[in-house]
């Protein structure tokens, strides 16, 4: 047992390992790629709303500051104002806070998906625990995430020292400028270097995303035994499906047997095989093979024919045609039909001599059997 919990897990996690897992709230996640998604579509929206959120805003402004005395004595007008200010802002703020939104549900779906599971919320006390928390502390994962730290603080400062160059000139300018003009270049300077700077972090996300999947994938790695087992659990062990079997092929030969009282003739070898047989004179389909069996089964179809009175012909050859190259409930082949409608018309001469109504038929038929569907006979 001991021998089983060391093994090592170097197997890919089976697909029942991964489904397990994200039932239980465990997918690979990229704050990254979430994060960047949100500072760079909120950055856009800066940028795209930017002139129409300004308006409403400097609409604002006026409408608060703009108002004659006798509006200033009145207390209820105070809170009119305000509401009106309140949904102005809203409207300003609307469409970048809906590209914001969708930023913020859309950043999942990159890695791992939208995931609804109560068990993730569920308390654990290894979550407590301090060894755990230790271990969790110096693990590989932990010095992955102080690497990228240090890294977007690196990249976002060597971003912003190249932004801060290429846009100096320019800033420098706006001190010669008229009021305006210069808001209007600071404006876009500004937006322009936060969208380069959010931009930048995109490379963080760039090798945090195969990062995240490799890690969430090693840890749900399995040993050898634990595939066998999981295969054990969802397949079945082999002596419950052994057993299972056996009932199905029970239940399979009874209702076969049922069938042989419907037959209108059993072919038989009389020391291994027996096959009923049924012809329906007025359908346009070919023989039936209602039952066969070997051996006691064989010799229990028999039993059954007798019981019934259905009429029995010893035919080895054909008998082992049949058995071999018919399923039951399947039409006989075709390279059969002579045999078979041969056997079908002596059963037939027979049943009329019995009752008086006809000769008896000379001799038995020749049954002749094609190479390809002949059957050597069982030895000895």
């Amino acid at each position: 047992m001991a021998e089983e919990n060391n093994q090592e897990k170097t197997e890919e996690p089976t697909s029942r390992r991964l489904e397990k897992a994200r039932e239980e709230g465990q997918t690979p996640r990229s704050k990254e790629l979430s994060t960047t998604l949100v500072l760079v579509l909120g950055a856009v929206g800066l940028l795209a709303f930017g002139p129409f959120m300004t308006e409403r805003v400097i609409g604002i402004a006026k409408h608060s500051f703009s108002f004659s005395r006798e509006t200033a004595y009145d207390t209820g007008m105070a809170t009119s104002y305000l509401m009106s200010s309140i949904y102005e802002a809203a409207v300003a703020l609307a469409p970048w806070l809906a590209l914001v939104l969708f930023a913020a549900f859309a950043g999942p779906l990159g890695i791992g998906g939208w995931l609804f599971s109560t068990k993730a919320i569920m308390p654990k006390g290894e979550r407590i625990n301090p060894l755990k928390g230790l271990k969790r502390m110096f693990s590989a994962n932990s010095l992955v995430e102080l690497f990228k730290s240090w890294a977007k603080v690196l990249v976002v400062g060597l971003v912003a020292w190249m932004v801060l160059g290429f846009y100096f000139d320019k800033a420098m300018d706006i001190q010669f400028k008229a009021l305006e003009p210069a808001i209007a270049t600071a404006v876009e300077i500004i937006l322009w270097s936060v969208l380069i700077l959010c931009l930048s972090t995109a490379l963080i996300a760039v090798v945090d995303v195969p990062w995240q999947i490799y890690s969430h994938t090693k840890k749900l790695r399995m040993s050898m035994q634990e595939i066998k087992d999981e295969y054990k659990e969802t397949e079945g062990k082999p002596e419950v499906k052994s057993k299972i079997r056996q009932l199905q092929r029970e239940m399979a030969q009874r209702r076969m047997m049922s069938d042989v009282p419907d037959a209108d003739v059993v072919i038989t070898n009389p020391t291994h095989y027996s096959v009923a047989l049924k012809y329906d004179v007025g359908g346009m389909g070919a023989p039936i093979l209602l039952a066969k069996g070997s051996d006691q089964v064989a010799l229990k179809i028999r039993e059954i024919a007798k019981e019934h009175n259905i009429p029995q012909m010893q035919a080895p050859p054909l008998a082992r045609a049949l058995y071999t190259h018919t399923k039951v409930g399947d039409e006989i082949p075709e390279g059969l039909y002579v045999a078979v409608a041969q056997v079908l018309a002596y059963i037939y001469q027979m049943d009329q001599f019995v009752k008086g109504k006809g000769p008896k038929p000379e001799r038995k038929p020749a049954m002749p059997i094609p190479r390809d569907l002949r059957v050597d006979p069982d030895p000895v």
